[in-house]
């Protein structure tokens, strides 16, 4: 897993608008490399030549590009064109669409070939193919795609981030409960439920991330509606930390997954308290502009222990100041400190609430992309695998 950043000039974006809000960092599931299967020794008794051919280049297609591209795919923050103008990794998102149909013929209930094939990755031997399949699909589409400047291509990103939910979450409700409960055991914790929970929850927070920023950008968005989807993003990312709370992530990608959901939860929270208290700060009573105060405090108090956790996580991301924190990391200590004064100068030390008022609950309106398995390719229909099952099968 790695942490990917992406700016403005990775797009070639037009340099003289002044944007203040247009970087983004994604943490990303690394990709697992997939490595060639002899389909034709494990299925050539029960396939005929072609089937057995059609999957075998289905794969090494996805083989080869996997291979290629997930060494570069946290190091550079470019996407590679190919020779026909488009992106290595939306080719193999193509390859994995292509792929995935073919794949679903092995796994379908009742199709007596499921376990004759042990697919491997690297240093993993694991059947849950169509498990891997979804992990690479949510990696890749939140890769290929993380780089935006303008306001169009802001709100397309994050459309992308929903099609990545979308992915973890096909996997969580559809895919993961067709595993026997053995497999399901002994998956990797990177495969783990709460870890597959904790990426989609954290697809749907960066999303809303994105929102923030176009509302900060945006001379029409008001502070209600700021604070609104800064609450929002402190609830997704709690819920992402709660699912990976009990899970043994004690190597060193899950050091990295738990502190980069720390540190956005930690972002979140001190622009819902900046909003809430600039809100706060706009009533007439004591109560309020106290209230305000201890807000505003605990966002300053929140962006401080942002660096502390920068501390930790510089070991393993080395991440800058980016996104919504980097406009809000100089307004907060600025707006605070203005507001504290104000307000102590007007009330006296004890009319002041020394404990953060809590954050309004608002429902969250984020949800993932509904995505659908693809039907079964032809190939494998049902009258065809009898067949072939039938007049193929070795005789004992």
């Amino acid at each position: 897993m790695g942490c990917l950043l992406s700016t403005p000039r990775d797009v070639g974006g037009n340099r003289g608008r002044p944007a203040r809000i247009g970087d983004v960092a994604v943490f990303v599931p690394g990709l697992r490399i997939p490595k060639s299967v002899d389909f034709s020794q494990s299925l050539g008794d029960y396939l005929n030549k072609n089937s057995v051919e059609q999957l075998s280049a289905l794969r090494t297609r996805i083989v080869v590009m996997a291979g290629q591209e997930a060494p570069t795919i946290t190091r550079t923050r470019r996407r590679t064109a190919t020779q026909h103008g488009g992106s290595t990794l939306g080719d193999l998102l193509q390859a994995l669409e292509d792929y995935l149909p073919v794949l679903l013929g092995l796994v379908k209930d009742g199709n007596p070939l499921q376990q004759k094939v042990q697919f491997v990755w690297v240093n993993q031997e694991d059947e849950a193919e169509m498990h891997r399949v979804f992990q690479m699909y949510a990696s890749n589409i939140t890769s290929a795609k993380i780089s935006f400047f303008s306001t169009e291509s802001r709100r397309s990103s994050v459309d992308v981030f929903l099609k990545a939910a979308g992915y973890l979450d096909c996997a969580v409700r559809h895919v993961l409960p067709q595993l026997p409960d053995e497999l399901r055991r002994n998956l990797p914790v990177d495969l783990a439920e709460g870890v597959l929970r904790a990426l989609c929850l954290q697809a749907l927070g960066q999303g809303v991330d994105i929102q923030l920023g176009l509302a900060i950008d945006s001379t029409k968005a008001t502070l209600a509606v700021k604070r609104r989807l800064a609450c929002e993003m402190v609830k997704y990312w709690q819920q992402a930390q709660d699912n990976i709370m009990n899970l043994p992530l004690t190597n060193g990608w899950g050091e990295k997954h738990r502190l980069f959901l720390k540190w956005k939860y930690i972002e979140a929270k001190a622009a819902a308290y900046y909003y809430h208290g600039l809100i706060l700060d706009e009533g007439s009573t004591e109560k309020s502009h106290g209230m305000a105060v201890a807000a505003l405090q605990a966002a300053d108090e929140s962006k401080r222990a942002r660096k502390h956790v920068n501390l930790l996580i510089h070991l393993f991301l080395n991440p800058p100041l980016w996104g919504t924190m980097k406009y809000l990391s100089e307004k907060i200590p600025k707006d605070t400190s203005s507001k504290v004064q104000i307000n102590r100068d007007l009330y006296s030390y004890e009319k002041i609430m020394e404990r953060a008022p809590t954050l309004p609950d608002f429902a969250l309106a984020l949800k993932p992309d509904e995505y659908q398995l693809p039907l079964v390719d032809a190939s494998w229909n049902e009258e065809a695998i009898n067949r072939q099952f039938t007049s193929n099968k070795p005789e004992v």
